[in-house]
């Protein structure tokens, strides 16, 4: 007899048992991710999470800092955090290394179908992008018309230049297809954004290194 974890137990099968068969898995090309539940977040860290894997890239997730105020332990090896607050403005999602660049970006999705609410961006994040650009990073967002499962790369500075208009409190999807790089779901990686990323570092290259706010 075998004594299984939920305390139940079952006897070995007999050998003439034939073992089954593993259904063999057939890719389909027109996999759309976002149909599945998968939010533009899950998306870009199932795909950093295979760039990882290959050894292509190297971007995380930031960890949002929380000062934790109250504590539970209803069982000695189990804490429950009852109370906290953030300690600190966070800056953007995503941020990591890609062929010797510095990458820093931030994910936002809209129901819209014809606009993108430019107050998705708090202030402390438009400045941050403007910072790491500054230093020449690499910058930009990725926004998804979840409605349309559309997604697109933006440049950051394209973003940052639009927030600080006055009276401008969203963008047109036209500006977005007009400003960015439209990249389409996939299976390996789910969002491939890192093909609009080397687009950006061949313009770079053409204007001697250097990106303009």
């Amino acid at each position: 007899m075998v004594k299984y974890p939920s305390g139940s137990s079952a006897a070995f099968r007999k050998s003439s048992d034939k073992p089954k068969k593993r259904k063999k898995y057939v890719h389909k090309d027109d996999i759309n991710f976002s149909d599945r539940g998968m939010t533009l977040e899950q998306m870009i860290n199932e795909s950093n999470k295979y760039y990882l894997t290959k050894e292509i890239s190297v971007v995380h997730k930031k960890p949002t800092p929380i000062q934790i105020v109250k504590v539970d332990y209803p069982k000695r090896s189990r804490a429950v955090i009852k109370e906290a607050y953030f300690r600190q403005e966070s800056t953007t999602d995503y941020n990591g290394v890609y062929k010797g660049y510095y990458l820093d970006f931030e994910a936002k999705e809209t129901k819209n179908k014809t606009n993108f609410p430019l107050k998705n961006f708090h202030e402390h994040q438009i400045i941050h992008l403007e910072q790491c650009l500054k230093q020449q990073g690499i910058c930009f967002t990725i926004i998804g018309f979840t409605a349309l499962n559309r997604y697109f790369v933006t440049p950051a500075s394209a973003i940052i230049k639009a927030w600080w208009e006055k009276d401008k409190s969203s963008v047109t999807i036209e500006e977005v297809e007009e400003w960015s790089i439209e990249i389409n779901c996939g299976f390996q990686p789910t969002l491939p954004y890192l093909e609009a990323v080397d687009q950006f570092i061949a313009d770079r290259k053409l204007n001697n290194g250097k990106q303009k706010l």
